[in-house]
């Protein structure tokens, strides 16, 4: 059954995908070159609705978060080499499988990079997690736990925040 669930979800995430035509290669550039905030605003609608949904299932004891480990080093060598894929391919690993499934061939070369890094990452992991993970290695935190603050303080004031750059981004025509 939770295949049935991960196919829905999917379909249904790639449905909003091309709705929000976030997989149109312009919407990725103007978002790379900061002109176009369309994909800004869809990941950023998605965090503040998965945080809310998260953590009311977390209260109400539907589910547990595991948290991974917060390391300064993994984040900025991943994030960098995720930055780096999105701009030479043009997609980044959600909207390169959207793209594919729209026609667009190119994304095939992305979803082969993407498969190549991950096996290049699982060969490479032994000598990542003792020379990269350690730096900066914080452990398993949140925001809220780092403020010392209930999530319901900080999920609002990030909704708050959010809305103001998307009122911000709609008042600079982005």
């Amino acid at each position: 059954m939770s295949l049935v669930y991960g196919l829905v979800t999917g379909l249904l995430f790639g449905i909003l995908l091309q709705r929000a035509e976030v997989l149109r290669f312009d919407k990725q550039v103007g978002a790379l070159r900061l002109q176009d905030m369309t994909i800004f605003k869809f990941m950023l609608s998605a965090i503040v609705v998965g945080s809310v949904g998260i953590y009311l299932l977390k209260d109400l004891g539907v589910i547990q978060l595991n948290l991974k480990a917060t390391s300064i080093g993994a984040q900025v060598l991943g994030g960098s080499l995720f930055g780096i894929g999105w701009a030479v391919l043009g997609y980044c690993p959600g909207t390169a499988g959207g793209a594919l499934g729209e026609g667009r061939i190119d994304a095939a070369w992305g979803i082969a990079g993407m498969l190549a890094g991950a096996a290049l990452h699982a060969w490479a992991y032994p000598f990542l997690k003792a020379s990269i993970v350690p730096l900066g290695d914080f452990g398993k935190i949140t925001l809220p736990q780092v403020l010392g603050v209930s999530h319901w303080v900080v999920i609002p004031i990030f909704a708050i925040v959010v809305g103001f750059f998307f009122w911000l981004f709609e008042k600079k025509g982005l």
